[in-house]
């Protein structure tokens, strides 16, 4: 395989929390026009920071997909398409970009977007290396080898899994688990007559895509309802994500944590409280700990102000049940009372 930089070994001292302060699109407040919180990757790791959990220097730092690294997965003629704005501007669905230099493009939208990608293949090996790995941005699920859409330029999760089977000895099976409110058709189609990989996907089944083709690669299919609430979301989920561990034992687990199922998300669709949400990505993680499946999970959609804060409260849950953790982050921190917070927290979930 070619010689990447995405796989060099980070600082040892490092959490498995990989992010860049390039994954954040800003451009002359354009971003203003797409539903989504274009920064919200930097908040999330604004609130770990507030909360003591890390700092930046124990952040694994992203590095951007390059081209090569891109054609492991994705067609020339897909990637040549993108140097022109008017295709960009369609599939990150803000329609001024079309106007735009092509070059303008390439610095403020997708190099954000390679980096993220870059992140995703990063987590996938610090996954496998330390049982668990976060990227604060990716999931790019709409994307396929040779199609983007729906804000998704590249087959970041196709490529993870790919570089993990073709360079990391004993990685040969993975489980995708999507919990965007969106039916993941990118990796769908990509894997589709691929043995290797088992998907499971739950989704408003009355949304962007609908890609009826796609559907035919998922394994476990839960398609929801318009406001589906938390009761049975949960419940669901809980169901099938262990009923799709039994039935097939991955080398990987990757966990598209999509935020856009939140309660009066304007594209989802669904009715999930913040609790809700936090509790769910428990549920994955308690499933993959206890198995011992290393977890890579991607924050992918969530097109509210306040997702950014969730996606920071879920990862402090996380860490409170114990079930991510690194080395100490908060230097100087008493073990004694990390352990108390912990201890509290536990019995907070053991009420609830």
């Amino acid at each position: 395989p070619h010689r990447t930089e995405l796989y060099e070994d980070p600082p040892s001292g490092c959490w498995p929390i990989v992010y860049s302060p390039d994954y954040n699109i800003t451009f002359m407040g354009l971003e203003k026009l797409h539903p989504f919180d274009a920064g919200k990757w930097g908040k999330v790791i604004n609130f770990l920071k507030e909360e003591k959990l890390i700092a930046d220097d124990l952040v694994v730092q992203a590095r951007e997909a390059t081209d090569e690294d891109l054609l492991v997965v994705h067609t020339r003629r897909y990637l040549n398409r993108l140097k022109w704005s008017f295709v960009v501007a369609t599939i990150t669905e803000i329609p001024p970009v079309a106007f735009l230099p092509n070059f303008v493009v390439q610095r403020k939208v997708l190099r954000p977007l390679r980096t993220q990608t870059g992140g995703t293949i990063m987590a996938g090996k610090l996954a496998v290396d330390r049982g668990w790995a976060i990227n604060v941005g990716g999931g790019f699920h709409h994307c396929s080898s040779d199609k983007g859409g729906g804000f998704c330029a590249y087959a970041d999760i196709t490529l993870a899994i790919k570089f993990l089977f073709e360079r990391v000895p004993g990685v040969s099976k993975a489980t995708i688990i999507d919990l965007d409110a969106h039916q993941g058709n990118g990796h769908e189609r990509d894997f589709m007559d691929d043995p290797r990989v088992y998907i499971m996907d739950a989704y408003n089944r009355y949304i962007y895509p609908g890609d009826g083709f796609a559907k035919r690669a998922i394994k476990r299919k839960v398609e929801l309802e318009w406001g589906t609430e938390d009761t049975e979301y949960l419940q669901k989920v809980h169901t099938h994500v262990e009923g799709a561990l039994n039935e097939f034992k991955p080398d990987i687990l990757v966990y598209n944590a999509g935020t856009d199922i939140l309660d009066g998300d304007p594209l989802g669709g669904l009715a999930i409280s913040p609790q809700g949400i936090v509790k769910r990505d428990e549920v994955v993680f308690r499933a993959a700990r206890r198995r011992r499946i290393p977890v890579l999970m991607v924050t992918s959609g969530g097109y509210q102000k306040r997702t950014a804060r969730i996606i920071a409260d879920s990862i402090l849950n996380l860490h409170s049940l114990g079930l991510i953790h690194g080395q100490l982050a908060a230097r100087g921190a008493q073990p004694s009372l990390e352990q108390m917070v912990r201890d509290s927290a536990k019995d907070l979930g053991n009420l609830s």
